[in-house]
């Protein structure tokens, strides 16, 4: 009924409430279905690859008999009688939204091109006679010569058209080379990151149903128009045929943004079989078959004068990339918005190696490139005789160095201050090895952080039925970050209603197209695309209401639509004026003249305490604190969350995580989870996150921006900065073992 207003105070609403998980429960009751758990269509045929034993070369021959005479094997798939399917294509795309959704035929030829290639597939009644059978088969090859090192052939490296995100191979501003040899004081040091896999905790794996031309693809996608253009291409039928599901996702970390072997074998043995047809990529064939961060080589270069302002900084990358598919990691891009020096040069080289193509991995670029970047900043701070904090707010731009524009937001520098305050960074002994503890040596470093903001285009729909009940649908994926908590949040407050009425659903490709998730601008995206949704079901709440609420600005807030004096529950207006419901979809464009005028990034700073025996040097996490400002925060607890994933990832690339390769057979050798050291709880100690508000009304209608991959950039260099300040020893290649500091520790007359 429609009641006088008594000056209502509008509730604040939840953005911003620390929201617990909205799909918690079901996840640790085992009742979030992933895509090896789909049952809806009923039985299922069990398909398993066989890889290829060589890196390079052909298949002369494959003897599938036995095989195919083995108990409950329905089907066995090789290059001569698998489907026809499109030519790869060349290595490098022509744009890079192409590379997302470019055909990715497997099985198509006896070329080999990497170890542990899909050389067969054996499709059974169950996966255990599957994965028997394939050790049925037998390949004989005739094998060439790979190139798999990286630093022995720089000089075979070239330069590539773009970089990932097509973002410009190189820069230049002023006259690098005389201004760095002029400079009084230089830092001219190469570092080393090594090749890394993702391991999500979910598996890459799908099931693929046919009804007649149209498919069904239950998947592990991070972004389902994706993984839909790669099969459209792949396939040759129109997008509309094809269906993608994928309502939960195990992880991703990048790993799952094009689609792998597993898609599209499970989509071919499916549609010969005429059944549904499951395919899971083991822990093992995920090394090779679902891309890695690539090796490289880092060469930086700073010049500063003797207050320690830079006068010069150039920063050459070195990478990895697969000779029959370019990638490359914008590796030195971040370093083009960091520090203000009139003089910068920064470029990326390629070295083609005979392994699989590189892929987007938790912050492409930035992670690995503040490993070294900001590992030299803290040498040059020490060259100096100057606090690191101190040397980079010297060296804060006003505006964006080489792009000349303002910035959105910065808080670079509140970060810093603000951290060393509550780390207590005025106890650092800035002397190296002078802190023990009986055998320990203590040390305390810190890093900056900064990540570029995106916006992609997305759409929602949402509605509200005659009940009051709202939904909302978008194809966007929750990756295990929280999207299904966040979007209710924010659909719940720009309804003005209670979140219990509020239900999501993702992750179905029917459903409106988002940009995914990836690059840290999910919320930000899909985000933004509900609340035009909710802002175009608003105004059509408003029209069937009609007067009073039409006459004047309506307000929603607490299940209520208020306005000239007036207010009305909207349970009751909808079963008056829409009784059959109310439906609108509203989005978002790509990046706007906002972005072109602006330099939009988030921003923090980390800082770390450990400890080194002086014995064994094994490094022990004492402590770590990361500050964060990265615009508006949705939920301060899923949020931290995910900074704390994020500061866990760089402890790992810091101290243990690398694929290592075996260049005399281009193998990757430590293939699994007990051989790929990735850190665990006992690893960690005491970790604290800090987030400093700064909503950005330039980078969204949210004011929000991307904060999941920020807590890696720089997280790592954070604890190489603190292992140096503890022990005198700079240790340039990574992961920083025991192996490599032991010799130097033992060496020292302690």
């Amino acid at each position: 009924m429609n009641t006088p207003m008594h000056n209502q105070a509008l509730s604040d609403g939840p953005i911003g409430q620390p929201v617990d998980r909205i799909d918690g429960r079901l996840k640790v009751t085992g009742r979030a279905t992933y895509a090896y758990e789909q049952n809806e269509m009923g039985p299922v045929a069990y398909g398993y690859i066989l890889g290829a034993t060589i890196a390079r070369g052909r298949i002369d021959e494959i003897d599938v008999r036995q095989a195919e005479r083995a108990p409950g094997v329905l089907y066995v798939m090789t290059y001569r009688n698998a489907p026809p399917q499109p030519a790869f294509g060349p290595p490098l795309t022509a744009t890079p939204a192409e590379v997302f959704t470019r055909a990715r035929p497997v099985l198509a030829t006896d070329r080999i091109r990497y170890y542990d290639e899909p050389v067969a597939l054996v499709v059974a009644m169950t996966f255990e006679a599957a994965r028997s059978t394939a050790s049925l088969i037998r390949v004989r090859y005739t094998a060439e010569r790979g190139d798999h090192d990286l630093t022995s052939r720089l000089s075979e490296a070239y330069t590539p058209t773009r970089t990932n995100a097509g973002l410009q191979t190189d820069s230049a501003v002023g006259d690098f080379d005389t201004a760095f040899k002029a400079a009084p004081v230089m830092i001219d040091a190469t570092y080393y990151t090594p090749y890394q896999s993702h391991n999500p905790m979910e598996p890459h794996a799908s099931i693929a149903c046919w009804a007649g031309e149209d498919l069904t693809l239950y998947t592990s996608a991070q972004t389902l128009a994706n993984f839909r253009g790669g099969l459209a291409n792949t396939l040759g039928i129109p997008q509309e045929r094809i269906r993608v599901v994928s309502p939960y996702v195990g992880g991703g970390f990048g790993s799952k943004l094009i689609i792998h072997p597993d898609a599209v074998l499970a989509t071919y043995a499916a549609r010969v079989l005429q059944q549904p047809v499951k395919v899971a990529l083991t822990r093992q064939q995920m090394y090779a078959n679902a891309g890695h961060r690539a090796a490289m080589q880092h060469h930086v270069r700073l010049g500063a004068d003797s207050t320690g302002k830079l006068l010069a900084m150039g920063y050459d990358v070195w990478s990895a990339t697969s000779r029959f598919e370019e990638f490359c990691e914008q590796t030195a891009v971040f370093a083009r918005s960091l520090y203000a020096a009139p003089n910068r040069l920064t470029r990326h080289r390629l070295v083609p190696v005979d392994l699989n193509r590189g892929e987007w991995m938790r912050s492409p670029g930035e992670a690995p490139g503040m490993l070294a970047f900001e590992s030299a900043m803290d040498e040059l701070a020490e060259r100096l005789n100057q606090d690191p904090i101190a040397v980079r707010a010297l060296n804060e731009p006003e505006i964006d160095p080489e792009r000349g524009v303002p910035f959105a937001t910065r808080s670079l520098v509140a970060c810093m201050r603000t951290g060393a305050e509550r780390f207590g960074w005025s106890n650092r002994n800035p002397v190296p090895g002078r802190v023990r503890e009986g055998r320990k040596l203590i040390g305390m470093g810190m890093a900056a952080a900064i990540r570029p903001n995106y916006l992609g285009p997305s759409r929602a729909q949402v509605s509200m039925s005659p009940t009051g009940r709202v939904l909302v649908r978008l194809d966007m994926t929750d990756i295990g970050t929280g999207t299904y908590t966040i979007l209710t949040q924010v659909a719940a407050q720009s309804l003005g209603v209670p979140m219990s009425t509020v239900q999501v659903q993702l992750g179905d490709s029917r459903f409106p197209q988002t940009a995914g998730s990836g690059g840290s601008w999910g919320a930000a995206s899909a985000g933004s695309a509900v609340e035009a949704a909710c802002q175009g079901l608003k105004q059509q709440i408003i029209q069937a209401a009609g007067v009073p609420y039409s006459d004047g600005q309506a307000q929603f807030a607490g299940g209520r639509i208020i306005a000239n004096g007036r207010s009305e529950r909207l349970t009751d207006l909808m079963m008056r004026a829409a009784p059959k419901g109310l439906q609108a979809e509203g989005g978002v464009g790509p990046m706007g003249d906002s972005y072109k005028n602006y330099s939009q990034h988030s921003n923090g700073a980390h800082f770390v305490e450990v400890s080194v025996d002086m014995d064994t040097a094994e490094i022990r996490m004492r402590r770590m604190l990361s500050v964060i400002a990265a615009g508006r925060v949705l939920n301060p607890k899923t949020a931290r969350s995910q900074i704390l994933g994020g500061m866990t990832w760089g402890i790992g690339a810091a101290l243990m995580e690398q694929t290592l390769l075996d260049t005399r057979h281009g193998h990757f050798i430590n293939h699994d989870l007990a051989e790929y050291l990735i850190p665990v709880n006992g690893d960690i100690a005491d970790m604290d996150v800090v987030f400093i508000e700064e909503a950005d009304e330039k980078a969204n209608v949210l004011g929000i921006k991307g904060l999941g991959e920020l807590g890696v950039c720089g997280a790592g260099a954070a604890v190489a900065n603190a292992v140096y300040n503890a022990t005198g020893i700079r240790v340039r290649e990574f992961p920083i073992s025991i192996d490599k500091l032991l010799p130097a520790l033992a060496a020292r007359d302690w």
